[in-house]
């Protein structure tokens, strides 16, 4: 009896410690070996680096630190950097330890299966003289193989002079939370690319930038990157009017109107102003920017055209809910992702510390707003 419960006793802890699985490159269907392996263990007090591995001859890996998820306050973070691409897993608690699977793609500097599928833009011009503009790219990639182009960029987009090169960039990819991305500059004035690798699934890239403007006045811009239509949102108060403008319809809960428009120049004037609310919990605060308790309605910010790349039954009420549920994501989910601050790669510092901030930001924000 004493021997078996002693026996019992030295096994549990090797139970519970280590971490083993396989990275798989998904384009060919074989392990992938030589794949550096970064295990993360989340806390109150931030990222902590636990390890760094390579993957061997048959793709498999193993930490043998004494680990589980939720033990240091948050889940498990597995990274593999494979053709100068990361791959996240993420362990939540309960999640088991062995035979994780990590998948990973080649990458190709063309776009292959990888297209634009949708492009929205929506004008919020102001009586301050500003008008506010957010544009979401959605990407689709039905292909096997990851487009990563550094030197093209996967993405090239234009702003008018008024903007002054200022652009807040964020990017989603398949599975993951908008990260801060930098565009870099373009071949010519006013024009940016941004490299960000597409991978299978569904990515998107929001851009938001604002300009001096004065209604009536004339809206122009340029689209560089070619994909589905372009559709055009004019809040409540906003008209648009011009040629190559095809109305699509009104919504009935934001009073929104959407319009479809065909690049690759944009050119229409823009009549009044006005901001994308929800007009149902606008009570008496309509075209005032207030709700019904008197403080400012709902604006979407970040990402504000999420909801408008689903089908349309479900468009618009995920466009107003989106925020707030991104938000209570990202505040449950901080300590995961601020994972992203990679100490143990010191290349890539800078850009997971812009990561990290950004999460931060958010889930600061999310706190004071829930």
């Amino acid at each position: 009896m004493k021997r078996t419960i002693t026996t019992f006793l030295l096994c549990c802890p090797l139970a519970l410690a280590g971490v083993d699985g396989l990275v798989t490159n998904t384009t060919s269907g074989k392990p992938a070996a030589g794949v550096t392996v970064t295990l993360f263990q989340t806390s109150q007090q931030g990222p902590q680096f636990l390890n760094s591995i390579k993957t061997d001859a048959q793709g498999k890996f193993l930490f043998t630190e004494d680990v589980a998820p939720g033990r240091g306050g948050g889940p498990l973070l597995l990274q593999a950097v494979y053709g100068g691409v990361q791959y996240n897993k993420m362990l939540p608690p309960g999640s088991p330890l062995t035979a994780v699977v990590i998948p990973v793609f080649e990458s190709t500097s063309t776009p292959g299966e990888a297209r634009i599928d949708q492009h929205m833009i929506l004008l919020e011009p102001g009586a301050n003289g500003i008008l506010t503009v957010s544009e979401s790219y959605v990407f689709r990639n039905e292909g096997k193989t990851t487009w990563n182009n550094p030197t093209a960029g996967t993405l090239q987009f234009a702003l008018p002079a008024g903007a002054q090169g200022k652009v807040e960039v964020n990017a989603l990819a398949p599975g993951g939370l908008p990260l801060r991305k930098a565009p870099d500059p373009g071949p010519k004035p006013n024009t940016f690319k941004l490299d960000f690798p597409i991978k299978p699934g569904e990515s998107r890239v929001d851009l938001q930038w604002s300009m001096p403007f004065q209604t009536p006045g004339v809206f122009d811009d340029q689209i560089l990157s070619k994909g589905g239509q372009t559709r055009m949102i004019a809040p409540v108060g906003v008209e648009f009017k011009g040629d190559g403008l095809k109305n699509l319809g009104q919504e009935p809960r934001t009073k929104a109107t959407i319009w479809g428009v065909d690049g690759p120049a944009i050119h229409f004037t823009v009549e009044g102003t006005g901001a994308l609310a929800d007009s149902a919990t606008a009570s008496g605060g309509e075209g005032r920017g207030e709700g019904g308790s008197g403080q400012p309605a709902l604006t979407m910010n970040l990402p504000r055209l999420y909801g408008l790349t689903l089908g349309s039954s479900e468009l618009w009420s995920t466009v107003l809910a989106v925020k707030w549920v991104l938000l209570s994501v990202l505040s449950m989910l901080t300590l995961s992702f601020v994972l992203l601050y990679r100490k143990s790669v010191p290349a890539d510092q800078k850009e997971a510390a812009v990561e990290a901030a950004a999460v931060k930001k958010a889930s600061k924000n999310a706190r004071g707003r829930s």
